[in-house]
Parts: structure tokens; C-alpha cells; sequence
């Protein structure tokens, strides 16, 4: 007897809403934090040698603030957690640089790029979630 496995229930469907509300909280915390510390962002900005502070700054806050709005809410979900993905793993490798870190900073930068990389993997199986499931 084969088991149907493309059936989307209810319950996959709130397992869903909760992975993206989960994977949402941390650009919305972000987003806002970046809000209420514009000028401190942009400082950190150009201290990781990124170009263009004051064009990068309200980007990056637009992104985080309306990603998490548009996961949480399900609008265009498979397209949102791909931008997120690719934006969790350049973050990584821009943010995250723990290969180049000192003594002091290398366990909390080890840990932050290994949790993006883990976060890109969330993002994946939302991705890969049927249609139905992303409603």
C-alpha cells in the first residue's frame, strides 16, 4: 500500500507558519534594532569595509523588516525565504568572518556563521514546502 506524501494537512500547514514565524523573529528583531541605531549600523557598516553606508543601512533594514512581514505573513513565501537565504549567507561570510577574528571574538563569530548556515538550511526546506503547504 503507498502512502500518499504529497497530501498537505492542516497540521503542515501551521508547522509551516510556525517555521516562518521562527525564522522571521530574528530579521525583525534585527531590522528593528538596525531602526533604532541607525547611525551606530552605519559606523559597524564601514568598519566591515562595506561600501556605501548610507544607501546600505536602509536596504539592509528594508529587507530584514519587510522579509519577516512577508514570511510571517506567507505573501510570496518561496521567493522571500530565497532572498533571505542568500542574504543570511552573504551576511555570514561578510559579518561572520571568524577565520579572521581574534582570540577573544572567534567562539561568538564561529557560533553567528555557523547560525546563518543553519538558518539557510530552515530557509531551504521552506523553499521546498508544496504550494499548498505555503498558503
Amino acid at each position: 500500500m503507498s502512502k500518499n506524501t504529497n497530501s498537505i494537512t492542516l497540521e503542515n500547514r501551521t508547522q509551516v507558519r510556525i517555521a516562518c514565524t521562527l525564522m522571521s523573529a530574528l530579521f525583525l528583531i534585527s531590522g528593528i534594532r538596525k531602526l533604532l541605531t541607525w547611525s551606530a549600523t552605519a559606523g559597524y557598516f564601514s568598519a566591515l569595509g562595506l561600501p556605501f553606508p548610507a544607501i546600505v543601512v536602509p536596504l539592509v533594514i528594508l529587507l530584514e523588516l519587510g522579509g519577516a512581514v512577508a514570511l510571517i505573513s506567507g505573501w510570496r513565501r518561496r521567493e522571500v525565504a530565497s532572498i533571505l537565504a542568500v542574504y543570511t549567507l552573504v551576511t555570514a561570510f561578510i559579518a561572520h568572518r571568524f577565520w579572521a577574528a581574534d582570540p577573544a571574538q572567534f567562539n561568538p563569530q564561529l557560533n553567528n556563521f555557523f547560525k546563518n548556515i543553519a538558518m539557510v538550511g530552515g530557509f531551504l526546506l521552506l523553499i521546498m514546502q508544496p504550494a499548498a503547504a505555503r498558503r
